[in-house]
């Protein structure tokens, strides 16, 4: 449902990047939050019991994204959490919201940027959350016995790297820090897998 690239898609081109970057502030500002993948503790908290702040962070991206009366799902385990992912191939109320909010983006960062400009910046990203993210979900595969299930990790990994992609726009279109881009990478920030909305519930691992 998304043309995201998956996380092995890319290596890094810091020559690429330094040939366009120039000093066009919103450019550096991606380099910074290419960089600022490196430290993101990818699904390091799944399965884990969801904290006050955890709560707040999920209401908070649904009010933002348009959805305040949807109640959030803690999943406890990746069998419940693969369940969940294959739900949203039928239910695309929250896709929709999203893709409509990347077409605005995209839109806003092209008055300011060529688009080789915006491709070479968003792939940078991408490749550096993928290079940081493969050894996260290693780590994930050996501590659940998921070795075996290599698509699903990879669409785990997938969906890491389009909330980077979709929070790389963000800065490309100087959006408010609040945008709710913003506010779903957060949640992979602090660990999490916020895998979608499937009717009425938003499933957050």
């Amino acid at each position: 449902m998304s043309d995201t690239p998956a996380f092995d898609d890319f290596s890094p081109d810091e020559n690429a990047l330094e040939e366009i970057i120039g000093d066009i502030p919103r450019l550096i500002t991606l380099r910074t939050f290419a960089d600022k993948t490196q430290t993101v503790r990818w699904f390091q908290e799944v399965g884990e019991d969801p904290t006050s702040d955890i709560r707040n962070q999920s209401q908070t991206y649904l009010d933002a994204l348009g959805f305040p009366y949807i109640d959030t799902a803690f999943i406890l385990n990746w069998e419940d959490a693969e369940a969940a992912a294959a739900s949203l191939d039928w239910d695309h109320a929250g896709w929709e919201a999203e893709e409509q909010l990347r077409a605005g983006l995209v839109a806003r960062a092209l008055e300011d940027l060529s688009e080789d400009a915006l491709s070479v910046a968003l792939n940078h990203v991408a490749a550096m959350a993928g290079g940081s993210l493969k050894e996260h979900i290693a780590h994930v595969a050996a501590l659940w016995d998921l070795e075996h299930d290599a698509p699903f990790l990879t669409a785990a990994a997938g969906a890491a790297i389009q909330a980077a992609h979709q929070a790389a726009l963000v800065f490309a279109a100087d959006a408010d820090d609040d945008h709710p881009f913003i506010l779903k990478y957060h949640l992979f920030e602090s660990g999490r897998w916020p895998i979608g909305i499937a009717g009425a519930t938003f499933n957050l691992f």
